[in-house]
């Protein structure tokens, strides 16, 4: 029996190690395999040019690819294309796995601040989003059977935009508390930890929404660093709050009831961790 995680970058390699620390046999699919700590057993695989080979004994796939740059040319190679070969690979196989893959909360075009759960209808709403979209309905076609994660945005180690725009002076807040954005998040380790939990479950869902305990509006978020890290409050801007991501609540009702428990519930833990220098970002 193996686990493979095909394009096994940051959030795989992290769910990989912590396969193998269960005992599993993973298999990381990239292009550069040599990077891969032990632990994972690296195989050399391009998902934007080749069909990956899938151990006909592979028990889980993980799909959790990401786009190096944000144009809709990028994401259909990552997210569209990549996908459409890894479904290939296991066609080709004689193999039978649990398939879980990794999507985006972006694909909710919600911006009322209204809650946010899986049975929200998604709609894309951005050309990229579209794209997401476009994947996920090829996995509906070709794996009814498989579970989609969509996560929210991911911070953690490496991951530190908010920091450093705090600590650089380019973060602005909204004069009016209530037109700060809701914003979403969850911390790379329990992204992780939720693929490693839903590959788990006897009978999982064909949807989960990965994002921790509390939506929370950005000006709130970004005054915590500031005391966080010593540095100024940031100023006031000239924007009426809102941003790409919309404002919505995401709930992680569903994924909380099947026992999954987060290690960073909400930005009060995950960014103090952060700043602590726990963990790595994988290469």
């Amino acid at each position: 029996m193996s686990v493979i995680i095909a394009g096994c970058g940051d959030l795989g390699t992290e769910a990989g190690l912590r396969f193998a620390a269960l005992g599993e046999r993973v298999v990381g699919l990239r292009r550069r395999p040599e990077v891969l700590p032990a632990g994972i057993e690296g195989r050399q695989s391009d998902l934007r040019a080749e069909t990956p080979v899938i151990d006909e004994d592979a028990s889980v796939v993980i799909v959790p690819l990401a786009a190096g740059r944000r144009t809709v040319e990028e994401y259909r190679a990552t997210y569209v294309d990549g996908l459409r070969r890894v479904l290939d690979g296991i066609d080709a196989s004689r193999a039978d796995p649990r398939l879980i893959v990794v999507s985006s909360t972006a694909v909710y075009d919600v911006t009322d601040g209204s809650v946010v759960t899986e049975e929200t209808p998604a709609r894309g709403g951005t050309p990229t989003a579209d794209v997401l979209l476009e994947a996920e309905e090829l996995l509906r076609d070709r794996k009814p059977e498989a579970t989609l994660l969509r996560l929210s945005g991911i911070y953690g180690p490496g991951r530190e935009r908010l920091i450093e725009q705090v600590r650089g002076g380019t973060a602005t807040r909204v004069r009016s508390p209530a037109m700060s954005p809701h914003t979403n998040r969850i911390h790379r380790d329990d992204a992780a930890a939720a693929l490693v939990h839903i590959a788990g479950l006897e009978h999982p869902a064909p949807l989960y929404l990965g994002t921790d305990d509390e939506p929370s509006r950005l000006d709130d978020v970004l005054r915590f660093i500031a005391r966080e890290t010593g540095s100024p409050e940031p100023e006031f801007g000239d924007v009426d709050g809102r941003q790409a991501g919309g404002d919505k609540r995401l709930s992680n009702a569903l994924l909380r009831s099947t026992g999954f428990e987060f290690a960073y519930p909400t930005y009060r833990e995950g960014y103090p961790a952060v700043l602590a220098g726990q963990g790595i970002r994988h290469a």
